[in-house]
């Protein structure tokens, strides 16, 4: 007799197993790898690997303490690391990041189950746990290393910051460098031609649905066209400062924390967008992408519960009395 075996979300037929679409990422983000190492210098390697190597060791040893099967062959301990280093300075200290994958791992993904069932993506949780405890590291900047400031990095505000203080677009780095990467911010977030190329990459895969890094990245487009009052310029620096493009392709898409109906994902999504928008014009914040994903990700239950679809030619509950009294 056959058993029946139930598992962890998430929950998608498919041929892929979960190290197939572990590896898929893995390539995706190569592309953002090496821009980071061209524009930061090594140390961006070096952060890389201390998170991935951090992630992994965490995991494994709190799965063994916890008397669970290893799950590290899965590749998602490295996706992760990947992740939580495209989201830091390239200046911050190592043991910040140890830090941070500590948190990432064993707090935010083994303390809930493992993979599938943590309530929000590992890397963005571990990011913001960073931000709130090592503030000033974390938004210590520098311009890439590059022709036009000699070898030596320079410390810079980001042009997200830029475009709050003070909104004076000439004043920032041209469209072109910023598709390039050529600015400061996170190692992994500035080159948005390799996020671009991960992107397509994942899409040809089928590991993703464009669904959600649309939807994302469209809602701040609009809300930043009509703050910009028509301003095309304004929005496109909105779209490329920043980690919208990281946040939008390779973390509002986490399998396990995102909605799994369209019509879900497009909600997610557009709620992304909006607090993105929102943090980013009116709060002491420049940034709003990690916040605004999790805040989403805790919504995500809520969200599947209001656009789960109906089952065929089942008929709507209608409400008793006492119900529609309460109500």
């Amino acid at each position: 007799m056959k058993k029946l075996t139930v598992s962890a979300s998430p929950h998608v037929r498919s041929s892929y197993t979960v190290p197939d679409i572990m590896l898929d990422v893995i390539i995706a983000l190569v592309p953002a790898l090496i821009a980071s190492i061209v524009l930061f210098g090594f140390r961006s390697l070096l952060i890389t690997v201390v998170c991935v190597a951090s992630c992994i060791v965490f995991e494994y040893i709190s799965r063994k303490i916890m008397k669970r099967d290893t799950t590290i062959g899965d590749l998602s301990a490295i996706v992760t690391g990947m992740l939580l280093a495209f989201n830091l300075p390239v200046t911050i200290p190592l043991w910040m990041c140890v830090v941070g994958c500590f948190f990432a791992i064993v707090v935010i993904k083994q303390f809930f189950g493992g993979i599938g069932q943590n309530f929000v993506n590992p890397a963005i949780g571990g990011r913001i746990v960073m931000l709130v405890s090592f503030s000033l590291a974390m938004t210590n900047w520098t311009k890439p290393l590059k022709w036009k400031d000699g070898l030596d990095a320079v410390s810079t505000a980001t042009p997200l910051a830029s475009l709050e203080i003070g909104g004076n677009i000439t004043s920032l780095p041209s469209l072109l460098d910023m598709f390039l990467g050529v600015r400061g911010g996170c190692i992994g977030e500035t080159c948005a031609a390799a996020l671009l190329i991960g992107f397509v990459y994942l899409l040809i895969r089928r590991v993703i649905k464009p669904t959600i890094p649309l939807c994302f990245v469209g809602t701040v487009a609009v809300i930043m066209l009509i703050a910009g009052k028509g301003n095309f310029e304004f929005m496109l620096y909105e779209i490329l400062a920043g980690g919208l493009l990281l946040g939008a392709i390779f973390m509002a898409t986490d399998y396990a924390t995102t909605p799994i109906t369209t019509k879900g994902k497009v909600i997610f999504a557009i709620g992304c967008g909006i607090i993105t928008a929102v943090i980013r014009l009116f709060a002491n914040l420049p940034e709003g992408v990690s916040y605004s994903i999790i805040i989403m990700n805790i919504l995500v239950p809520h969200i599947e519960s209001i656009t789960k679809p109906r089952p065929f030619g089942a008929e709507k509950e209608k409400k008793s009395k006492k119900e529609e009294a309460a109500s």
